[in-house]
């Protein structure tokens, strides 16, 4: 926060005595409830994390079926993202992440309730519609209020809210496990700890949707939308009145004077290149999947189940959540301070070679694990120190690059007439692979073994340097009115 304060300083420093400095208080103040929306995405994708043992015992489900009722909500998040990117552009940013808002509530209290898979699986689906929205509109309707000097860091803190979400429900699966006994014995109320461990999630959800009321629509959207009075009214409130008359003309002609935006604005319309999906597409989908290849979400998902299968108690395992959660945090810090500075590309690159590095010796520790009498892995002092060790640091690279500066570029890198379909299709890519990910991981716990599965991991960190390489561009300090198609 000290850094973006920083920026803001210099930012109203060349404007003193001018009318047309942005109201930097404001724009941090809207900014802070859109990420709201992150925090709950962290929220509700890990709050899964613990309860997994109380939904094989409530359910009877063996290991696809719990595979499934983990990996239910990522279907909904991939619906969610591509809807509410191509519905933002019709109904507008901020409706959309109210709409999330109510089914971020409804989800959290059917899943607690939930007396089948079935009817466990209905409630996550909406949930993840939610999560999947919240995951492009919040850094969406970030990027097209913030000024682009600190773009950059305030759309970090949507991450940090993402991994605060995840953090606190490390915790409070933590708190509400070690209080209970176990996730699967009763705490409050004759339920389940487990189920108490998704109902937690009501408070922030309802905070968040009442917060939205109090702040205004993007006004980008709105100049696409044609309503110039209600823009005029934002951006003054915004960037002050000096600014207005520039900041519209400057937006309206980034835009089709012709038509609305629409999916087709996604392809090529000039000479041979008719029909051609334009490259910008390509590195959107091609950022979106290469953040779920690498891993990350079998550590957020699957986290206590991992370290249990290579001997912790169900109690270490749950601190060492909490431990990747605070470590995840530090990271994004760091990338608050540096983000607006050297560039989204570098971070990208080293947090790809850290990755790959970090990946490669967890998958080394696994290899060399034993498996006792019952068919459980068991991990050496030795190389359980390493796998933790190099666990974290794996975290640290990813949070401290490829977590935010993903989100980052996806909600800035898109021209204003094509964002709201840049976003619904590399978000709906990122969830694809998210659920394939999540989805194949019990697999591979059983077929090719810890090893195996991280060894894949590995092989996709390192591709995803070429990516970055060959195929990523620079955004940083850019308007998004430069932003080329």
């Amino acid at each position: 926060m000290q850094a973006i304060e920083n920026s803001a300083d210099g930012i109203q420093g060349v404007a003193q005595g001018r009318q047309d400095a942005p109201s930097l208080p404001f724009i941090i103040l809207i900014c802070g409830v859109a990420t709201i929306g992150g925090f709950l995405f962290g929220f509700d994708s890990g709050v899964i994390n613990g309860t997994v043992t109380g939904l094989q015992q409530a359910f009877a489900s063996d290991t696809a079926g719990t595979g499934f009722n983990v990996a239910s909500m990522l279907l909904g998040c991939a619906v969610g993202a591509f809807f509410a990117g191509r519905l933002a552009d019709r109904w507008g940013r901020k409706t959309l992440l109210l709409i999330s808002a109510v089914f971020f509530v409804v989800s959290a209290w059917g899943s607690g309730i939930a007396a089948s898979s079935p009817e466990f699986v209905f409630y996550r689906i909406l949930g993840g519609l939610a999560v999947g929205a919240a995951s492009v509109m919040s850094p969406a309707y970030i990027s097209e209020i913030a000024p682009a000097a600190i773009r950059g860091r305030l759309i970090t803190i949507n991450q940090i809210a993402i991994i605060s979400g995840l953090f606190a429900a490390f915790v409070s699966n933590y708190w509400l496990a070690n209080t209970a006994g176990s996730a699967i014995n009763e705490w409050w109320m004759g339920y389940n700890a487990w189920r108490w461990m998704f109902w937690i999630e009501i408070v922030p959800a309802t905070l968040f949707f009442l917060a939205l009321l109090l702040i205004p629509e993007s006004p980008r959207y709105l100049v696409l939308s044609k309503q110039t009075s209600r823009a005029t009214e934002v951006l003054r409130k915004l960037y002050g009145e000096a600014a207005v008359a520039g900041k519209l003309d400057s937006i309206r002609q980034s835009v089709a004077s012709d038509h609305r935006p629409r999916m087709a604005d996604l392809l090529e319309n000039t000479g041979n290149k008719v029909g051609k999906i334009r490259k910008i597409v390509w590195v959107g989908i091609g950022l979106a999947v290469f953040q779920q290849l690498v891993g990350i979400n079998v550590v957020f998902y699957y986290g206590a189940v991992l370290w249990q299968a290579v001997g912790f108690s169900e109690s270490d395992a749950l601190m060492i959540n909490i431990i990747s959660g605070g470590v995840s945090i530090a990271a994004c810090l760091i990338t608050m301070a540096l983000i607006d500075k050297i560039g989204r590309k570098p971070l990208l690159l080293v947090g790809s070679i850290g990755m790959a590095a970090t990946l490669g010796l967890v998958a080394f520790a696994f290899a060399n694990s034993s498996v006792d009498t019952n068919g459980n892995l068991q991990l050496s002092q030795s190389m359980g120190l390493l796998a933790l060790i190099a666990a974290n640091a794996y975290v640290f690279f990813f949070n401290g690059s490829w977590g935010p500066a993903m989100w980052t570029m996806l909600g800035e890198m898109f021209p204003n007439q094509m964002r709201g379909s840049g976003l619904a299709v590399s978000g709906l890519a990122q969830w694809v692979a998210n659920f394939a990910i999540t989805m194949t991981f019990p697999i591979m716990l059983v077929g090719i073994g810890l090893a195996g599965a991280y060894g894949i991991y590995t092989l996709f960190a390192l591709l995803s340097v070429a990516f970055v390489l060959y195929m990523v561009h620079e955004t940083k300090g850019l308007e998004l009115e430069q932003m080329k198609g």
